[in-house]
């Protein structure tokens, strides 16, 4: 399964990184502001009050930071 994360660096990011490469999915690849997409785009993908970081397991968008604990965690991939 692939792991895609939207980042802006922040600590919150970080921090999710480091949870998704916990879990060692087949793939896991992070996306930066500014390097691989800008403001806009992000806010066309995932809406105006969306924040960082956004994650996408498989094809499923699952959300920011406390939705991917939760995902992991109904998935049983995390306790």
């Amino acid at each position: 399964m692939k792991a895609i994360i939207y980042s802006d660096r922040n600590i919150e990011c970080e921090r999710v990184e480091q949870l998704l490469k916990s879990v060692q999915f087949d793939s896991l690849v992070t996306y930066y502001l500014d390097d691989d997409f800008n403001n806009t785009q992000f806010q066309a993908e995932f809406g105006c009050d969306a924040s960082y970081p956004q994650i996408t397991i498989g094809t499923e968008h699952v959300g920011g930071l406390k939705d991917t604990l939760h995902y992991l965690t109904n998935k049983g991939l995390i306790s």
